[in-house]
């Protein structure tokens, strides 16, 4: 893209729904948050059963309660922050300044690369705790709900790597400053004042 910075044009162009919802990356954070709420809802809806000891509530997940926690807070803080860079994503033209573009996109793959790895651990943890988990009436009940929650739990570690992928790549486009040379020389040029040339005697 010519004149671009961090990939998008000039600050101030008009917005394209269209092509920017069919952009690659606003896909994948539309996948990604349906993805996470495909994890946390289950375990919020079917993740604790009935206890055979008594009435309390247990975690499907080998009734350890920090899995089901963890998969409620990975998949709740995914689906907050695909809504939170959807909206950055559609000010991003608006940024003037390249160093503020260069910190939301440092910021977009900092937490790409993070969450990436987040949800490898949650995908292994809730993996290995319902591999212990012992069959019973409840983990009958809610078996769905946590190989659900497992299966989505992958799912996201491949969109959430992908969204690090392309933040990657913007973050490498940086910016064209032949856009900002030729404005500031274009800026110069007319403030400079006019000579007209003297006649000599």
């Amino acid at each position: 893209m010519e004149g671009a910075s961090f990939g998008a044009g000039r600050a101030g162009a008009a917005f394209d729904p269209v092509s920017f919802a069919r952009r690659p990356q606003t896909l994948l954070r539309v996948v990604s948050w349906v993805f996470s709420i495909a994890v946390f809802g289950p375990i919020v809806n079917e993740g604790y059963v009935n206890s055979d000891s008594g009435p309390e509530l247990r975690c499907v997940f080998n009734g350890n309660a920090g899995a089901c926690r963890f998969g409620v807070v990975l998949g709740l803080g995914a689906f907050i922050a695909c809504v939170a860079f959807l909206v950055l994503d559609v000010r991003f033209q608006q940024i003037s300044s390249v160093r503020d573009r260069r910190r939301a996109v440092l910021l977009d793959l900092g937490f790409s690369g993070v969450w990436s790895f987040l949800w490898f651990v949650g995908f292994c943890f809730l993996t290995n705790q319902w591999q212990r988990t012992a069959p019973g009436p409840g983990t009958a009940q809610a078996g769905d709900a946590a190989r659900a929650a497992i299966a989505f739990s992958f799912f996201s570690i491949l969109s959430w790597v992908a969204l690090t992928v392309k933040a990657l790549q913007r973050f490498r486009l940086g910016t064209d400053m032949s856009l900002f040379a030729t404005d500031q020389l274009a800026m110069g040029l007319s403030t400079c004042p006019s000579v007209k040339p003297s006649l000599g005697n």
